[in-house]
């Protein structure tokens, strides 16, 4: 039996690190950039904007930002990457983000896991909608706080 040192685990760890990064990770926020482009090129971040501005300025956020919460909801790295691309266009502020990343966090990418988590540890399915209200009410209580101190 060969004993592995603190080095080698480390290594090991790096690799399946930089695994993670070049295949879910970096794909992700790419992916979100190339929509949120598209979305503002057709006029569709407009309509969302819109569409959404009396919802979130309940959170002290302009509508736009509805679709760094949703997409979150899919993809923590997605959510992140629409936040960098509306503040790149200037459609959010440090201050906006500053109030979006606590709910980032909160109710992010719960699609994934419900598939890679709920559902690998037999969680009834009966109890899977408590679980996401939970955290998306943790999201909004997160954003109504941040509002205010931010």
């Amino acid at each position: 039996m060969t004993t592995r040192t603190p080095f080698d685990q480390f290594i090991e760890g790096a690799r399946k690190g930089w695994s993670v990064g070049t295949n879910s990770i970096i794909p992700n926020l790419v992916m979100a950039f190339a929509l949120s482009e598209i979305l503002k090129i057709l006029g569709v971040l407009e309509f969302i904007g819109n569409l959404f501005g009396p919802i979130m300025g309940i959170f002290g956020l302009p509508g736009e930002a509805i679709t760094v919460l949703l997409t979150s909801w899919i993809s923590m790295a997605a959510g992140v990457g629409i936040a960098a691309s509306l503040f790149k266009n200037a459609a959010l502020t440090p201050v906006h983000i500053t109030i979006l990343i606590p709910a980032i966090y909160l109710m992010g990418a719960q699609v994934q896991y419900m598939g890679r988590l709920l559902g690998v540890s037999e969680v009834p399915k009966r109890y899977w909608p408590i679980l996401f209200a939970t955290s998306i009410l943790n999201a909004i209580v997160a954003m109504l706080f941040m509002r205010f101190i931010a």
